[in-house]
């Protein structure tokens, strides 16, 4: 990964931030708020890495709005967004109180103290485990849990999860972070600490190539292929692009093998769940975050 693309991945997705935090309003339509992000990381010199994912509330992570979406933003809302330059990642969140909610609130603090105090003590060569412990213990103590089934990851060109976790509590690993690309982000809740599996989120991710008969759906193949590559990539986008005829195409590939088909991820005793997260590039001897 060239690391000049790194680096204005992650600008980008800084300034959408910032973007973002000035226009989110209460009760605007989740659909305008993901077209404004998406459009802006284009008209910045990127593309999205994945759909925006504008998780309300009890839902952790993996919502992102149909192409008719008709959900209004309100509680407490998790703007989870994505660049890439050249295949070149950045990935960053932040969450919102839309409710003058003191518990919101000190929600959103738990989380984002979290990430401050985990990338305090990032080095190379530091474990996995010894950021989840801090994570763990930076949330647990503003009086919440953190979502002990989320987790942290490494990053490469073009792959957002490439196969290193970064836990949000302590584990027996002992995976080392050496020299590469890592998101970190602590989730914090009011709730019992995991996710579930919810209902599909329209979020499909190419994982298989293998021919099919139907030409709509060999349409949108070349188009993943092309576009998408291995990103996350959603059905509004194609909708945009094919019509409505695009969500028979999708669902005829799903079934013949071609895709993977995210979850919604809620968490289990659907209390509210706020999340935090940058991006992180360990040199040898430098840390360097992306996306502040």
């Amino acid at each position: 990964m060239k690391e000049s693309n790194i680096i204005q991945a992650g600008k980008i997705a800084s300034d959408v931030k910032k973007f973002a935090r000035e226009f989110i309003k209460k009760d605007m339509l989740l659909l305008e708020i993901a077209e404004k992000i998406e459009s802006k990381i284009v008209e910045l010199g990127g593309k999205p890495a994945f759909p925006v994912s504008l998780s309300i509330d009890d839902v952790a992570a993996h919502y992102t709005p149909s192409y008719d979406d008709e959900i209004l933003a309100k509680g407490l809302l998790k703007i989870d967004l994505g660049v890439h330059v050249k295949g070149c990642l950045a990935d960053t969140a932040f969450s919102m109180d839309l409710e003058n909610s003191e518990e919101n609130k000190k929600l959103i603090t738990a989380s984002e103290q979290a990430l401050k105090n985990a990338i305090k003590i990032l080095n190379k060569n530091i474990s996995a485990s010894k950021i989840g412990k801090i994570i763990h213990e930076t949330i647990e103590s503003h009086g919440f849990f953190p979502i002990i089934n989320l987790s942290g990851h490494s990053m490469e060109e073009y792959d957002l999860h490439a196969g290193i976790t970064i836990p949000n509590i302590e584990d027996t690993k002992n995976i080392i972070l050496e020299k590469g690309l890592y998101a970190i982000e602590p989730f914090a809740t009011t709730g019992n600490g995991k996710v579930y599996e919810g209902k599909p989120s329209g979020i499909y991710l190419l994982t298989n190539n293998k021919n099919i008969r139907s030409p709509i759906a060999r349409e949108i193949l070349k188009i993943i292929e092309e576009e998408y590559i291995t990103l996350p990539f959603c059905s509004r986008w194609l909708v945009k692009k094919l019509g409505t005829k695009a969500l028979f195409g999708l669902r005829q590939l799903e079934e013949n093998g071609n895709l993977h088909h995210f979850p919604q991820l809620i968490e289990i005793s659907h209390n509210k769940v706020s999340q935090a997260e940058n991006t992180i590039l360990i040199k040898d001897n430098e840390v360097i975050v992306t996306t502040e």
